[in-house]
């Protein structure tokens, strides 16, 4: 559990008032996503997307189950899912991220004779780092950006679809989607009885003991 929230798990609250149907099934499919599954990335893609998402949200130690965030990310792009909007400057998302994992593989390759996911983590930063810093030099990017990419795209694309995740919302506190039961005390420092309590130095017994209470 969460060092910051004691005793909290936002799922706890699936059966209560705080969720409807309908947001308990699109949580229910999140959560149930197959961590190794992938259905728009080709497999080779799908082995450096993977690498990609644990060097910019490393989960290890994580006491939560561990969000699936290649998964999320591969199940947005085979539904075609988007804002409805995007920066003209980079193409449409899916052949932007296409075009990306073959950049950082190239790039791999080129500089250490093998894949992306194949190096260490110290490597495998050093090229995000470089695509980040506009160092990135394969001819695989074309026309793209690779720092436009690492910000607008991999970046955003990665931690949204992070805290997507109950996983994530255990960590931060957040007690999920507000329908139907909405939130009422809205200003700062006051939460509603089905918010999760803070634990402050000296009072972390009494967060987890109030957490518990929200099951």
């Amino acid at each position: 559990m969460s060092d910051r929230y004691p005793g909290y798990d936002v799922l706890a609250k699936r059966d209560s008032p705080s969720w409807n149907e309908q947001t308990r099934r699109v949580i229910d499919a999140r959560v149930g996503l197959d961590p190794q599954g992938h259905h728009f990335f080709a497999d080779d893609e799908w082995l450096t997307v993977r690498a990609i998402c644990e060097r910019i949200i490393p989960l290890d130690g994580s006491d939560h189950p561990r969000a699936a965030v290649a998964a999320m990310l591969d199940e947005r792009l085979h539904l075609s899912s988007s804002e409805g909007y995007r920066d003209a400057r980079l193409p449409p998302m899916r052949e932007a991220w296409r075009r990306a994992l073959a950049a950082f593989d190239s790039e791999a390759r080129a500089q250490h004779g093998c894949p992306f996911h194949q190096l260490d983590p110290e490597s495998q930063t050093t090229l995000l780092k470089g695509a980040q810093e506009g160092k990135a030099r394969s001819p695989a990017w074309g026309d793209m950006s690779p720092p436009l990419f690492f910000s607008h795209r991999l970046l955003h694309d990665i931690v949204t679809s992070y805290y997507a995740h109950p996983s994530a919302w255990n960590d931060i506190g957040f007690g999920g989607p507000a329908a139907p039961r909405g939130y009422v005390r809205m200003t700062f420092d006051r939460r509603d009885p089905w918010e999760a309590a803070e634990a402050h130095p000296g009072k972390e017994e009494q967060a987890r003991n109030d957490n518990l209470r929200l099951r």
